[in-house]
């Protein structure tokens, strides 16, 4: 009997299930193996920055006050990292093109921040230099009409990065538990069981070889304050400020608990959370910067195997 003909009649020989459930962990258990990548490629551990320390462990209640947007370690000043935050670009910049050359695997960067948080700058700071041909950053704003109609994952998976590529989230799935419960736009029993939502949407991608690493911004309310004004005061930048953003200001607390919650229900073995202390943008982007550019060697991808013979090609005149 054909396989084709089996398949059709139902006579096809059956995958056993226990197996193919003993199969799908062993993904997210690679994912995990790169969701702590100090373990993989710091030979003295911690590494500095030390970024390890604002990682979130799966089943931590959240508590942000407990975090100091201040932080920087033993670090005092933007001058002090450059050189540093130089070579973690460049790690960076030789892992992308590594990734990108061997074409079998992804990495997702989600960025989570209150207003004037930090996501743009962090972007432009950390991968500067990186080839776009293997770098795609996607900002999500209000759903249109036809993404309403789908759903709240559905717009989300679209950008979700090809392989050989790094794709960042300016803003994310995370917003459908954030604003969306700080303005009541859905009820309670919607927005908390998209929690666990999230968690299987982030398994399925993992279990597709990309990689996820999310950052949650961490400033302070008065950090907010200094950089809203800073835009007032100076008429180059008119054009970054909203008055919507005084709106949102008010809900400081309540934006808060929904990011304790959000960030506690979904920091994963496979896809962690990072807070970072970010009322420095200097430390921010070199925790961050480094903390990708180890996820990345510890992927480790590999440029395909050459053809045979191109040692003995010459090209001719």
């Amino acid at each position: 009997m054909s396989t084709r003909h089996a398949v059709a009649d139902g006579t096809a020989p059956k995958t056993d299930a226990a197996r193919s459930e003993a199969v799908a962990p062993g993904a997210t258990e690679r994912g995990a193996a790169t969701a702590r990548p100090e373990s993989a490629v710091v030979a003295e551990p911690p590494p500095e920055p030390n970024y390890p320390r604002w990682r979130v462990e799966p089943g931590t209640n959240v508590d942000l006050g407990a975090f100091d947007p201040d932080e920087a370690e033993h670090y005092r000043s933007k001058k002090e990292v450059a050189d540093e935050l130089d070579r973690q670009r460049e790690r960076i910049r030789e892992l992308q093109t590594r990734l990108y050359a061997e074409n079998r695997r992804s990495l997702l960067i989600v960025l989570q921040a209150m207003d004037t948080g930090g996501k743009d700058g962090t972007i432009r700071g950390v991968f500067q230099g990186v080839n776009p041909q293997g770098c795609q950053v996607w900002s999500f704003k209000a759903p249109s009409s036809e993404e309403l109609e789908h759903d709240f994952l559905w717009r989300y998976h679209q950008k979700a990065p090809a392989r050989g590529m790094i794709t960042i989230f300016n803003r994310s799935h995370y917003e459908d538990v954030l604003i969306v419960r700080v303005k009541g736009l859905v009820p309670e029993e919607v927005w908390r069981r998209r929690y666990q939502m999230i968690n299987e949407f982030e398994r399925t991608l993992t279990l597709n070889d990309t990689t996820i690493i999310k950052f949650y911004l961490h400033i302070s309310k008065e950090e907010q304050r200094h950089r809203l004004q800073s835009r007032l005061d100076d008429p180059s930048k008119h054009w970054k400020f909203s008055s919507n953003d005084l709106k949102e200001r008010v809900f400081w607390d309540d934006y808060m608990r929904a990011f304790e919650d959000a960030i506690g229900n979904c920091a994963t073995d496979y896809a962690p959370w990072y807070v970072v202390p970010a009322n420095h943008k200097w430390y921010r982007n070199l925790v961050i910067a480094r903390t990708i550019a180890d996820t990345l060697e510890a992927m480790d991808p590999q440029f395909p195997l050459a053809e045979e013979g191109l040692d003995q090609i010459v090209i001719a005149d």
